[in-house]
């Protein structure tokens, strides 16, 4: 793995790709949670410790190609000063005479931070300027014209700097100019920072190396959103445990009673097909056996708790039930590697939350007597940060798609530039 550990920064200006897509306060536009910013503290700490010069790239919202004061990352640098502990310099532009100027005179051991990446369409590659009645025709012109300028955008990015650090995972499953292009530019330069070596490192150990029982959870809405990093993960795991809105494709393609539960109804022979195939692999799969139901969809609906397979007609399952959360905590506690992606319920709604809190709960527990454990994607997450358990779990994923596209075994973008 090329990584920055190995590389000395003195005298050198890095370009670094950093995921400072951090929420903001509407109204403020304060940073409300600054754990991405946190999370590319120590390499931007290593190369101006080495006596270099950082200059940090990242994307914010999705402005489709044009600049808006929303979106722009100047309301972010209050933050990292706070972070790094050192004052920055922002750029209000990230291509353009002022970059150039502001990289040109950037001396060892400061930080530049530039202003949007995606107020360049040429960052997507996405020709977003494009009318809604466009033909065909127009749609691949447009699409060529962005890519070749999509040339010059990379071009004049790399040209700020001596080499280029990739550090957002977050990102690293985009083919964008930022993540899969520049690293071309700079041969023998480029590396991954530290904050992307750990979550392969993360990754690698529960896919390749995981000490066994092995247990994933998968939470979620859907069984299409899942489907194909539970079909890789029935190779690797002892257990399966489901959980979240798919629970109901499952229980309807068993037969069982759902009231108005949401359910994919095209992926009902899918559902069946995946607890075939877990059952021929000797893999444990757990569904919920109760829930909570709700006659509405919202914050404050009437409640009740039945089986899982008995949801009454006119009622819908928002959570799992008290019999679930003990069934689920067992087998987590018997597990040696833990691997968590999706709520359990409906997390956002303080009614329907207890379930996915009791389940980051029960992984903190296992973890504490020896289990390693990683959790990855929003709401599972969320649901770690909520009841402070961020340093009782082994590895908390900075990345939800590049996590879930990595665990179903596919080469990621941003990853491949740099590995080639």
């Amino acid at each position: 793995m090329k990584t920055i550990d190995n590389y000395n920064f003195n005298g050198k200006k890095a370009i670094v790709r950093v995921d400072f897509n951090v929420p903001l306060d509407k109204a403020t536009f304060q940073v409300t949670d600054d754990t991405r910013i946190r999370g590319a503290l120590p390499t931007i700490k290593k190369i101006i410790g080495d006596g270099g010069a950082a200059i940090l790239m990242s994307h914010l919202g999705r402005p489709n190609g044009k600049p808006q004061d929303k979106f722009s990352l100047k309301h972010v640098v209050p933050t990292i000063e706070k972070d790094l502990g050192l004052k920055i310099k922002f750029a209000p532009d990230c291509v353009g005479d002022e970059a150039k100027k502001l990289a040109a005179e950037l001396k060892p051991g400061e930080v530049l931070l530039l202003e949007n990446l995606r107020f360049y369409e040429e960052e997507e590659g996405k020709p977003y300027s494009l009318g809604e009645n466009a033909t065909d025709e127009e749609k691949k012109a447009a699409k060529a014209k962005v890519k070749e300028s999509q040339k010059e955008f990379v071009n004049k990015l790399a040209s700020l700097a001596d080499c280029y650090v990739n550090d957002a995972f977050g990102t690293a499953h985009r083919a964008h100019a930022s993540t899969a292009l520049i690293a071309a530019h700079f041969p023998g330069n480029s590396m991954f920072g530290y904050l992307i070596e750990s979550e392969l490192k993360a990754m690698d150990k529960v896919l390749k190396a995981a000490d066994k029982p092995f247990t994933a959870i998968m939470g979620g809405a859907k069984v299409s959103d899942k489907i194909l990093i539970i079909e890789n993960l029935l190779e690797k795991v002892n257990n399966l445990i489901i959980g979240g809105g798919m629970t109901y494709t499952f229980i309807k393609a068993q037969g069982g009673s759902i009231g108005k539960s949401i359910c994919e109804e095209d992926k009902l022979d899918l559902a069946k097909e995946i607890l075939t195939k877990a059952k021929a692999k000797g893999v444990n799969v757990y569904l919920p056996v109760d829930a909570i139901n709700a006659d509405a969809f919202d914050a404050n609906a009437n409640t009740n708790i039945s089986k899982v397979n008995e949801t009454p007609d006119g009622w819908m399952g928002l959570d799992i039930g008290p019999e679930t959360v003990k069934l689920f905590s067992d087998v987590i506690a018997k597990s040696k590697t833990i691997l968590w992606n999706g709520p359990m319920g409906v997390f956002e709604m303080e009614k329907f939350a207890h379930g996915t809190s009791a389940i980051a709960k029960a992984i903190a527990d296992a973890t504490a007597k020896g289990a390693y454990s990683l959790v990855g994607g929003g709401d599972s997450v969320a649901a770690v940060n909520k009841n402070k358990l961020a340093d009782k779990i082994s590895y908390v994923s900075t990345g939800g798609g590049a996590m879930l596209e990595y665990m179903e075994g596919k080469e990621l973008p941003g990853i491949k530039a740099i590995r080639e």
